[in-house]
């Protein structure tokens, strides 16, 4: 039985003409990297694959390239509902555009499709009945048990696990021996015949770790299982290699595939894509670092980030900080840049794994929502809210104009406010300016030095009926609050309350503070000034007229 009648037998659907898929799928005609994401729907995304994500997209767009989403669904007993769609949505929610692949459940765009695996078994199944026409792959009929059987002995041995040399029964099989199991309903799989020796070095280069040194693989691995569908190590080579891939971006947890995976790409008579591995995002805990992890940690779910409100571009910013080394310092000199100015080098990217830091994301996002417009705050918390906190979403919808002026607080200026770390923050820093809260939510006046009730009363009645005017400018206002400091015995000149302070009651910021709490109920706030004129003279003469 020949070699052709062998493959005809295993694989009777499909013929071996892999030449009529190199002419399908044409070499592109890019200047730039093709890469691609090629997550399995097994699970939320995470942020490791965020990171590869926006890397994979980042390096495409910086140099005119392109940047496709696969799905690989082989592995379909582990796929989980509506994985697919929760990808997308995941990519589409941190605008990781995509130029080609899969855009929904349904969907997909470009030329080098279809971008789902399952959608391409005819095609690994043509390219796995053109290896065993020439004698590079093989059936294996060896039952689950027998497979564990060799794997005890192996470690019995203290030799290598795997399917390899003496240990890969089926491959001494002659064809006719084959075929009578074949005929005999004996159900198999496909191997790979490798030709590797263990015992000679290989040298691959990766964009990340620099000269990696192997030994050969050896492997004779799975390529097609007893479904029809291909393993991920045979379905990625050809995938890559179709869609004209010219780098493969991906976790290191892959690193020790390298050697089959090149040695398949060479086999079927393809040329290599270059491979960028990435450490993996480290967490330090009780001082030592450990793997971030989708069990244990909350902030390894993008979607920990969407519920937060931290702003897309901010996570972005802080992505940029772990790809890329030298980002923060061009980010310094650039604090107005865009990251579409910046560009990637794989160069810059950390061999040994970036440390997560939670507190420097906090701190890129506060920093950004500074430098937002109060149209851009308005604009991103209605959208937030929408989903988060309806409540406080018609609240901001009823009061444009008016929640705007209350983001405008101290923002148009040469160092704008940090007050708000996240979306999810502002309602909580701001609250006591809208009507709806004030009157709804329990009231805890912190009030500070001045404590006598009757005091601040009087204090307050006399501001409301003899200096409140939210006409005044700031610097008018502000010698009112002094004359009403003299007027209750405190010092309105702070540099001659410092030299005598035993001659006063206090001072101007003790007065401040009485008015500022009973307005808010908060010790610290923004600029009183504003604030005041912000809520207008009725609600001021409300507020002060509640105090008890």
């Amino acid at each position: 039985m020949t070699n052709k009648e062998l493959a005809d037998l295993l694989i009777p659907d499909v013929d071996s003409n892999i030449d009529y898929y190199e002419k399908l799928y044409k070499p592109r005609n890019v200047e730039g990297i093709v890469t691609r994401f090629a997550p399995s729907p097994t699970g939320f995304v995470h942020m490791g694959s965020l990171l590869a994500s926006f890397i994979e997209n980042k390096a495409a767009k910086d140099t005119n390239g392109v940047f496709y989403l696969r799905i690989e669904d082989t592995d379909q007993k582990r796929e989980v509902e509506n994985g697919v769609q929760g990808i997308i949505d995941d990519l589409n929610y941190f605008n990781i555009d995509i130029d080609e692949g899969v855009v929904s459940e349904t969907e997909e765009k470009g030329e080098y499709g279809p971008y789902t695996q399952s959608k391409r078994k005819n095609i690994y199944r043509t390219y796995a009945k053109h290896l065993i026409e020439e004698g590079l792959a093989y059936p294996c009929f060896c039952s689950p048990e027998e497979i564990e059987e060799t794997r005890m002995i192996q470690e019995k041995r203290k030799v290598r696990i795997g399917y390899y040399g003496r240990f890969a029964k089926c491959r001494r099989l002659t064809n006719d021996e084959i075929k009578e199991m074949v005929e005999a309903g004996k159900p198999y799989i496909i191997r790979f015949k490798s030709h590797g020796d263990y015992d000679t070095k290989i040298k691959i280069n990766d964009l990340v770790k620099g000269t990696l040194e192997f030994p050969e693989n050896d492997m004779d691995i799975v390529i097609i299982k007893s479904d029809g569908l291909p393993t991920y190590h045979f379905a990625h080579a050809i995938d890559d290699h179709l869609m004209r891939t010219t780098h493969v971006i991906r976790g290191d947890e892959w690193v020790s595939s390298l050697p089959l995976h090149v040695q398949l790409f060479e086999t079927l008579g393809f040329e290599p894509p270059k491979y960028a591995h990435l450490s993996p995002i480290m967490k330090e805990e009780d001082g030592k670092k450990r793997k971030l992890s989708k069990r244990k940690d909350p902030e390894a779910a993008v979607s920990y980030y969407n519920e937060l409100g931290i702003p897309i571009e901010a996570v972005k910013l802080y992505l940029m900080t772990v790809a890329n080394s030298n980002f923060e310092e061009w980010y310094l000199k650039n604090p107005d840049g865009k990251l579409e100015d910046f560009k990637f080098d794989f160069k810059k990217i950390s061999s040994s794994g970036a440390l997560f830091d939670v507190e420097k994301l906090f701190n890129i996002s506060k920093n950004y929502i500074s430098r937002l417009s109060k149209d851009e705050v308005y604009d991103s918390l209605v959208k937030w809210t929408a989903t988060f906190d309806k409540e406080f979403n018609e609240i901001l919808l009823n009061n444009e104009e008016y929640a705007k002026r209350v983001f405008n607080i101290e923002r148009e200026q040469a160092k704008p406010r940090k007050d708000y770390v996240y979306y999810s923050d502002i309602k909580n820093q701001i609250w006591y300016m809208f009507e709806e809260y004030f009157t709804k939510f329990e009231k805890n006046y912190e009030w500070q030095k001045i404590t006598d009730i009757t005091e601040i009363k009087n204090i307050l009645t006399t501001y409301v009926d003899e200096y409140l005017d939210v006409n005044d400018d700031k610097d008018t206002w502000f010698n009112k609050v002094k004359q009403l400091a003299d007027k209750f015995g405190y010092a309105s000149d702070m540099k001659a309350y410092k030299e005598n302070p035993d001659a006063y009651k206090g001072n101007v910021s003790d007065i401040a503070t009485i008015i500022r709490v009973a307005l808010t109920t908060k010790s610290q706030t923004p600029d009183l000034y504003e604030i005041i004129n912000i809520l207008g003279i009725d609600r001021v003469k409300t507020r002060i007229n509640i105090i008890k």
